[in-house]
């Protein structure tokens, strides 16, 4: 069977299909210069799959935005039992650094989480939290479930340039993160789920699922995911992992009801953004950025020089207030730049100020290479 192969109308931007459908990644696509990705969550037994199952999902993984080696865990989290997976001890596992894994039994397991769990810049330098496809955190609607701040006195400053340094390096891999919530934070807002600054973070075959953070406030967001200062500039990773995928799963906050950044590269592979809503309101919905939020329904990106890279991925069914039914993506001093292959954009509701592509609010000079891709 040949690949999909998505084309360019030379009269629209819209894209077509005009070839034969591929088979999805399900287990983890490689390429001449990729490595495996085997994905325990493509027919999990509740909640959509992890990562795009459509067929443009045909994207190699490079190797450093592949799976940690989970051998040798540092900390094993449980001892055979679901009972035995505790809030403590997954908290206190992160706490200790290194290569963390589970045994909760054979079954899927929820661990409901009591507190954030936190990641000290001292341990590691990688950090490594692998669920084999069978752990679930939730933060009760609550709390975050993770936090890493190189520039949190509290975690222990280990260099004097805590905004740009190489670790600590954190992987999360096989898990789902749900109900998580970040209501409650005032100094460090956004990032519903998960909220990093520096080091190096990465996502491989996981899943998020109903996350919230503030509903609105000029530039916080990312419902699941929020990121800051990676070292060298260096992109962030996500590779078969779903934002959603369901209506009803979806994360909801006031920009990017799926990941925020400011100042970041992303690279997002064979993924879905899905029924995620971006529901603040600025003082003048006309104007892009306005105090009150509402942009970017999957992908909220600001800052300067960055880059947002889509291979594989898919994103639908998000919604907005004020700009950028699917995409965000304001680079201040207008050296950012948009990469789009294999991937298919459609059915994001709301927004305005679309001035090269629908869905996308972008300034005019923001470059968007488009490849093999739908938009409409």
């Amino acid at each position: 069977m040949h690949p999909r192969r998505l084309h360019r109308s030379p009269a629209s931007p819209l894209f077509s299909l005009v070839a034969s459908v591929a088979l999805a990644c399900a287990t983890g696509c490689s390429g001449e210069d990729g490595v495996e990705v085997p994905n325990p969550l493509t027919q999990p037994k509740d909640g959509p799959p992890a990562g795009n199952p459509n067929a443009e999902a045909t994207c190699s993984v490079p190797a450093e935005a592949g799976l940690a080696d989970v051998s040798k865990p540092t900390t094993v989290v449980g001892t055979g039992t679901a009972a035995s997976c505790t809030s403590d001890a997954f908290v206190d596992a992160v706490a200790k650094g290194g290569v963390i894994t589970f045994d909760c039994g054979a079954e899927p397991v929820i661990i409901t989480l009591d507190r954030t769990a936190k990641v000290f810049n001292n341990k590691g330098p990688e950090v490594v939290i692998d669920g084999k496809g069978l752990v679930t955190l939730s933060g009760a609607g609550k709390h975050r479930i993770l936090y890493m701040n190189t520039c949190d006195k509290a975690l222990v400053w280990t260099t004097s340039h805590c905004q740009d340094q190489d670790h600590p390096r954190l992987t999360l891999q096989n898990l789902t993160f749900v109900d998580a919530s970040s209501k409650g934070e005032t100094e460090f807002d956004g990032g519903g789920a998960v909220w990093v600054r520096g080091g190096r973070v990465k996502v491989i075959n996981s899943r998020f699922f109903n996350n919230v953070c503030a509903d609105t406030g000029p530039d916080v967001g990312g419902a699941a995911l929020r990121v800051f200062d990676q070292s060298g500039d260096q992109p962030v990773y996500v590779v078969n992992t779903t934002f959603g995928g369901k209506e009803g799963y979806g994360g909801v906050g006031s920009n990017g009801g799926g990941i925020s950044s400011i100042g970041v590269s992303w690279n997002i592979i064979n993924s879905l953004f899905s029924h995620n809503r971006a529901i603040g309101r600025g003082a003048n919905p006309a104007s892009p950025g306005t105090p009150g939020g509402g942009s970017g329904g999957a992908i909220y990106n600001d800052g300067n020089r960055m880059t947002l890279s889509l291979c594989g991925t898919r994103i639908e069914h998000n919604q907005v207030n004020a700009h950028g039914s699917a995409i965000f993506f304001v680079s201040n001093d207008h050296s950012g730049d948009i990469r789009i292959d294999r991937s298919v954009i459609q059915n994001n509701q709301g927004g305005s100020w679309y001035v090269t592509y629908p869905q996308i609010s972008n300034h005019t000079d923001t470059p968007i290479r488009v490849t093999d891709s739908v938009i409409e």
